[in-house]
């Protein structure tokens, strides 16, 4: 009898076009709402502090569709948080939808010529669903850390959640998806952990344990965080981003 531990690593491949029809027919349920994303940059504080620049790089998880307003975004609340000391510039580039080597190919870029005090990259549940390699993923994640980090900015790599939490996918993806997004999350922490300056976010741990007890996580589409969802986020990603102004 084959085991789950042996049937894992060939899911992506033999059982690729199963798993896309499915996240498919899950993305365009009819009985479910849909949103649009929200454009998350802004300025936030007292102009006469000391100026502080946020570039974020990512996906949906940064333009928030499904919260009520863009301010109750987690990104935003994170730049707020920092408004009792700086007068914060918050550019976001994120697009929803995007994967990992998007990121790199449309969105470093940018970035790099912003030269932020502090880039944010929120990048991986698009690569973990659609069955990009845990290596490409890497490779991408470490190129853009090692390029912000030697243009002189603080880089905070918020990780990935529990994936199988996500109410609208089918149940039987549900822990093949825990796997694949704890897998990316660790890779995230791996390279994190391998530069002075960039800090790993806890999105795992209680966090996840929230989205699997709480359905208010979740918003209408149950698939994107609900306001409620984002605050929570915002709370682990605000004290990685301490961290990394601590080390600075």
């Amino acid at each position: 009898r084959m085991t789950l531990k042996k049937t894992i690593p060939f899911l992506p491949v033999a059982g690729a076009a199963v798993v896309a029809s499915q996240i498919l027919y899950a993305a365009h349920r009819p009985d479910l709402p849909s949103y649009d994303n929200n454009e998350t940059s802004g300025a936030f504080g007292d102009p006469g502090l000391p100026g502080f620049s946020i570039v974020a790089l990512g996906d949906s998880s940064i333009t928030a569709p499904g919260v009520h307003h863009a301010d109750d975004s987690f990104i935003r609340r994170v730049a707020a948080s920092l408004t009792d000391r700086h007068f914060v510039n918050l550019q976001s580039l994120a697009v929803g939808g995007a994967k990992i080597a998007e990121v790199r190919a449309d969105q470093l870029s940018p970035a790099l010529a912003a030269s932020p005090d502090l880039a944010v990259i929120s990048i991986g549940a698009n690569d973990a669903i659609r069955g990009v390699s845990a290596g490409a993923f890497r490779a991408d994640l470490d190129h853009m850390t090692s390029s912000l980090l030697a243009a002189g900015s603080m880089v905070v790599i918020v990780g990935i959640g529990d994936l199988g939490s996500i109410p609208r996918l089918p149940r039987f993806l549900r822990w093949y998806l825990t796997y694949r997004s704890g897998r990316f999350d660790r890779i995230s922490a791996e390279v994190a952990a391998g530069y002075p300056g960039a800090v790993k976010a806890d999105v795992r741990g209680d966090l996840s344990r929230a989205f699997w007890e709480e359905e208010e996580m979740f918003s209408g589409d149950l698939f994107h965080a609900s306001s409620y969802g984002h605050d929570h986020f915002a709370t682990h990603v605000s004290e990685a981003v301490e961290k990394a102004l601590t080390a600075r």
